[in-house]
């Protein structure tokens, strides 16, 4: 008898039918920084945090440019529930992408979340190239102190993918990557993050106190502060589907100035300031494209983290200007909480911060624009 095929799943009408609703709730999680528990449980309702597991193990067997245009989607109706998730996608992402293309031993990883229902959170954006906390020799393993600011949707995640650093006598200072039971001993969610925008992340920071790391369970080795092949794998997928939510959070504040403009008498400027708000957009949405085409297509290495981190700084930039621009043809209606562009306006923010930033992005390309050494 053939084997009978599971249906594919419409991820995109999905996440447009959850965009909606989470919309509902956002300014409450903003006004009280509270994280988005029931949009999160929605979401694993529906099988999203499965959704980039290969179907061999279960998983939903989503492509990244589904899920970084579903995260566009959520992003529209609650950027907060969009970021959050994204940092777990782009873990489950990258592990993949590796046992896709390099036979990585990352099957244990994919299988456990689609078995427990993981969710997963990153330190990575805080950590990047030099890592942070220490790591000391222990019998059997290491004791791991260290403070992990920016991990996104720490409240309900299950395991802390992160790292540390290890002085390696023989090597030098080593990075070590390995996860983390978000409940073992020693791991405390401080109440940190009360922030500008993205309010309902909950990205608190993580204190980890003498917690005991098998050796086991160390997935990963590298020189601190240099850049390795597993950064450009992350650069590579991660951010388009990071930047997936400043995109929709533009989409969101484009979309209600659209509504508004069509109601308003036109004084002699609102076409110009239309205009402004769809050159904008465009220009989002075309660097955006190519940032989601890099993921799915390219090979990592100096040259395709430049191309995303590129993408990156003009994505930002641009999904800022729009926001700044659908507040402009609204009006000063926009300066209100309750029209929700003001939320708008502080969660794109947050599209600042998220390395390369704009000035490393600008020295990194340039220096692989020349052919000179990238940690140089």
């Amino acid at each position: 008898m053939a084997k009978i095929e599971p249906a594919p799943i419409d991820w995109a009408a999905r996440s447009a039918r959850l965009a909606g609703e989470f919309g509902v709730g956002a300014a409450d999680h903003d006004a009280n920084d509270s994280f988005v528990f029931e949009t999160y449980q929605k979401l694993k309702d529906e099988g999203f945090f499965k959704a980039l597991v290969p179907v061999e193990f279960g998983g939903g067997g989503a492509t990244v440019t589904e899920v970084c245009q579903a995260i566009r989607r959520l992003g529209a109706g609650c950027g907060s529930t969009a970021l959050a998730f994204s940092m777990h996608s782009h873990l489950v992402a990258v592990a993949a992408w590796r046992w896709r293309n390099q036979k990585a031993p990352t099957e244990g990883l994919l299988k456990r979340v689609v078995a427990e229902d993981l969710i997963l959170v990153s330190s990575g954006g805080s950590d990047w190239l030099k890592s942070a906390g220490t790591a000391v020799k222990s019998e059997g393993g290491f004791l791991v102190n260290a403070r992990k600011i920016f991990s996104s949707g720490s409240p309900a995640g299950d395991l802390l993918v992160t790292s540390a650093v290890y002085d390696d006598l023989d090597a030098g200072p080593t990075v070590l990557h390995f996860a983390v039971s978000l409940k073992a001993p020693g791991v405390t969610i401080l109440d940190t993050w009360h922030a500008l925008g993205m309010r309902g992340t909950g990205s608190h920071e993580v204190l980890l106190k003498d917690v005991f790391v098998p050796e086991a369970s160390i997935s990963g080795r590298r020189p601190q502060g240099k850049w390795h092949m597993l950064f450009h794998i992350i650069s590579m997928i991660a951010f388009p589907l990071i930047y997936s939510a400043y995109v929709g959070v533009a989409d969101g504040a484009r979309a209600k100035a659209l509504e508004i403009a069509r109601k308003k008498p036109d004084d002699g400027n609102l076409a110009y300031l239309l205009g402004e708000m769809e050159n904008a957009a465009a220009a989002t949405a075309m660097a955006f494209d190519h940032m989601v085409q890099c993921a799915e297509t390219g090979t990592p290495g100096p040259e395709m983290t430049s191309r995303v981190m590129i993408g990156r700084t003009l994505v930002g930039k641009a999904a800022i200007e729009t926001v700044e621009r659908a507040m402009e043809v609204v009006g000063g209606a926009a300066f209100y909480r309750d029209l929700g562009l003001e939320r708008a306006f502080r969660d794109v923010q947050g599209a600042r911060f998220h390395p390369l930033q704009e000035m490393p992005q600008l020295r990194y390309t340039g220096r692989v624009t020349l052919g000179l050494d990238i940690d140089g």
